[in-house]
């Protein structure tokens, strides 16, 4: 039943967004062209572009899902569709979960697709570029699940938007090194799943723990 509401509240958001294509959209817009515009920027060197590739994707990640998770409960929020849902017999924690997977959806899905264009564009190797691919799949989860805790907490502060910059890109610095340092590790011929699996482990941590905060911020919000 619980996992019902999960799905219906990620199946609900999807379908709102689908009526704003261009806000759904503006997050992998920026990811593709911020990235793109580094290999203007530093020349066509193709060993200097394989050394930065990593760093300059994963930051570009991290930014373009920050984008939009100011949004993630304030329309419901203005609305009033927050509060019905968190009066609602519902659990609070599948809500904010749903919520969080919606965004992942829509942010971290397009982004991992995109990954290997921009691992052409930087000139990396297959199995890097395979590593990158691995590493988003693991880390952009975390990304929107720490992301849905940073919303709950500034929900309905009129700066939240820089608010939950200064809240969530710190707990998101692990991502960035595991996920970076991965493909760095398989760049200079070594394994990468040390890597791999710590990343492995802050999704399952994020799993646990950002919903239920997720949930208890909210309410302290609408409280």
């Amino acid at each position: 039943m619980s996992g019902g509401v999960l799905a219906l509240v990620a199946a609900r958001d999807l379908r709102l967004a689908g009526r704003r294509r261009f806000e759904a959209l503006l997050p992998v817009v920026f990811f593709i062209v911020a990235a793109s515009l580094f290999p203007l920027g530093v020349g066509p060197e193709p060993q200097v572009l394989r050394q930065i590739a990593p760093g300059v994707v994963w930051v570009c990640a991290l930014l373009a899902a920050m984008l939009s998770l100011n949004t993630l409960f304030a329309s419901d929020f203005q609305d009033g569709s927050l509060e019905q849902m968190l009066l609602s017999r519902h659990s609070a924690v599948f809500i904010a979960a749903g919520k969080a997977l919606a965004h992942w959806i829509l942010t971290g899905l397009p982004l991992i697709l995109a990954a290997p264009v921009l691992g052409v564009l930087f000139d990396m190797h297959a199995t890097s570029i395979l590593t990158l691919v691995a590493g988003l799949m693991l880390g952009t989860p975390v990304l929107s699940l720490l992301g849905s805790i940073g919303a709950a907490l500034t929900l309905g502060l009129r700066s939240g938007g820089v608010l939950i910059l200064l809240i969530v890109l710190p707990l998101c610095i692990p991502v960035l090194i595991f996920g970076a340092g991965a493909v760095g590790m398989v760049d200079m011929g070594l394994s990468a799943n040390g890597h791999l699996s710590l990343l492995g482990a802050l999704l399952l941590l994020s799993l646990v723990a950002a919903p239920p905060a997720a949930a208890a911020a909210l309410r302290i919000s609408m409280s």
